[in-house]
């Protein structure tokens, strides 16, 4: 499961000027479609909560199913995340990449380990690499947390941290609990699941690159969860999603969430819901920062068919302890769904 060193695209970038990239980090270009052509659903949280409140299906809840199933990605307005929690997880991440080295470098990530700054899906040296550093941290719960590399610079950064995650992860939840509804399921099907249920954040910190159409921020892939809520911290934009065979890229709302459903949700449902392949490409001329938090299970679920949807159909995944899931899904290069074809059922 240990991902490789590899040396900081942002040290390199400060010392070169970006101009000349080495060839680890070259890709062959892909087309990219139009904006006009990605402008995925909003969906407005609030009312939501007032159908939840109510007890039923109303217009939002309906918009949110044929978002599921249509897009498997959707923007979340008016949540309840506070204003000054959302700001200050922007602050403190962009005060952290603008840290010195050595500084950073005490967040490392361990040999052996996940968590910490760094790169994570690198496992040979001659595998192409992403225009990126990140820092990537388990949240959820609590009791999982590794404070010694949770940044103490800038001052605030823990305590933010702390709450955003707490925040999030209660969306997430409810997100999940009007999702299985919509399924036909009982709201706690899922969320029972998510009791102590896993949280970790990836802050990621794109550079500019002269050559940005020969390099890739973040390689196309899915995300092993059930749900992804994305902040975007700055103006720049660089997320992109696969559909009907073309990238799209997704204009962020200003206030927003970007969500996407993971591959452990497309198991549950038995691929009613399916998660989504998308990436991240990088400006010419700015940096881009982005916050993506991640929502699983609690460690005892297994990962399967629900047997409240699988009951009058056949199995199309295996089941796996969520220990098992994990360690394939980290053991697996970046590469679009494959790691989720190598869960499927023939």
């Amino acid at each position: 499961m240990a991902s490789l060193p590899v040396p900081s695209v942002q040290a390199m970038v400060a010392a070169t000027g970006g101009v000349d990239v080495p060839p680890r980090y070259l890709r062959p270009a892909e087309a990219v479609a139009g904006d006009a052509e990605a402008q995925i659903p909003i969906i407005d949280y609030q009312r939501l909560l007032l159908e939840q409140e109510l007890d039923r299906r109303g217009e939002e809840s309906a918009l949110l199913h044929r978002a599921c199933q249509d897009w498997s990605f959707f923007q979340l307005i008016n949540h309840s995340v506070p204003d000054d929690v959302v700001e200050g997880m922007k602050a403190s991440i962009q005060q952290f990449f603008q840290l010195p080295m050595e500084t950073k470098k005490q967040f490392a990530l361990e040999p052996g380990q996940l968590e910490g700054y760094g790169q994570l899906f690198v496992f040979s040296e001659d595998q192409k690499l992403d225009w990126a550093d990140i820092i990537y941290l388990h949240t959820q719960p609590h009791e999982s947390r590794n404070i010694k590399l949770w940044p103490d610079q800038p001052a605030s950064f823990r305590s933010t941290l702390d709450r955003y995650s707490d925040a999030v992860k209660d969306v997430s939840d409810s997100l999940l609990a009007t999702m299985a509804k919509n399924l036909g399921l009982e709201r706690e099907v899922i969320t029972n699941k998510c009791i102590h249920g896993m949280q970790s954040v990836r802050m990621n910190y794109y550079p500019p690159c002269a050559q940005a159409e020969k390099v890739v921020g973040l390689s196309p892939h899915s995300d092993a969860g059930l749900l992804t809520l994305v902040l975007q911290v700055n103006h720049v934009q660089g997320l992109q999603i696969k559909r009907n065979g073309r990238w799209l890229p997704v204009k962020p709302v200003s206030g927003a969430f970007i969500v996407n459903i993971g591959d452990m949700f497309e198991v549950f449902t038995n691929g009613r819901y399916k998660s989504i392949e998308h990436r991240a490409v990088v400006d010419p001329k700015e940096e881009r920062l982005s916050v993506a938090a991640f929502h699983l299970p609690n460690i005892h679920a297994m990962i399967g068919p629900l047997k409240e949807i699988a009951a009058h159909e056949d199995d199309a995944y295996m089941t796996l302890d969520q220990e098992s899931f994990m360690k394939l899904f980290y053991g697996t290069k970046l590469e679009g769904k494959s790691f989720l074809e190598r869960l499927k059922l023939n």
